[in-house]
């Protein structure tokens, strides 16, 4: 989908089948190279230091462990959205494939 459209953020789960979080994360990273960076936030049941050291290291840009509170949702999207605002989106058009 990040080679057809562009997002402001990523949620990325680390525990995915088949192709896992870490390694999406290095697919995008190359895909992207120096000419863009989508934020990337880890969301996972881990919650240990080690596993939010190892989803930076993979190249994610922040963490955050479940189960997920408004407050920190809220607070890591608006740290990566620009320090704007931001507004809940009618449009869920982004949402399908």
């Amino acid at each position: 989908m990040l080679s057809r459209l562009s997002y402001d953020i990523v949620f990325m789960d680390c525990q995915m089948p088949e192709l896992d979080g870490y390694e999406a994360t290095a697919s995008i990273r190359d895909e992207e190279g120096s000419a863009r960076h989508t934020p990337i936030v880890a969301m996972t049941a881990s919650a240990l230091s080690e596993d939010r050291e190892r989803c930076l290291k993979a190249g994610m840009d922040d963490y955050i462990s479940k189960p997920v509170t408004k407050e920190r949702l809220l607070e890591v999207l608006q740290q990566w959205a620009g320090g704007q605002p931001v507004e809940p989106s009618q449009d869920r058009t982004a949402l399908s494939p």
